[in-house]
């Protein structure tokens, strides 16, 4: 096995695409809500298009720190990319939970 590329274990690669999958579905949802919210054809909190913007600026910067640290800790790539990820999939579950709530009228 070349020790510079490591292979990735097929486990690890159904982990890291379906961690992904799951954030590509929840990101398609949160961007429906949001053109819906746009649109005026839901509610939307009157700060939602800067919080767009700003969550996008941190989930960036936590992602790299997150793969930055699991590189110096000698963890596999596979794991790095999982780091990577986490971040913006935390983001995606919790603004597709929250644009997706009822609202109270």
């Amino acid at each position: 096995m070349n020790q510079i590329l490591p292979m990735i274990l097929p486990a690890a690669q159904m982990r890291l695409v379906t961690q992904y999958t799951r954030m590509a579905i929840e990101a398609q949802m949160v961007i429906g809500l949001r053109m819906a919210g746009m649109m005026g054809l839901m509610t939307q909190a009157p700060g939602e298009p800067f919080l767009m913007v700003a969550e996008k600026q941190a989930a960036a910067s936590e992602s790299m720190f997150a793969m930055a640290r699991a590189s110096m800790r000698g963890h596999s790539p596979e794991r790095m990319l999982a780091a990577g990820l986490r971040p913006y999939g935390k983001r995606t579950r919790a603004n597709s939970r929250r644009l997706g709530a009822p609202k109270p009228r």
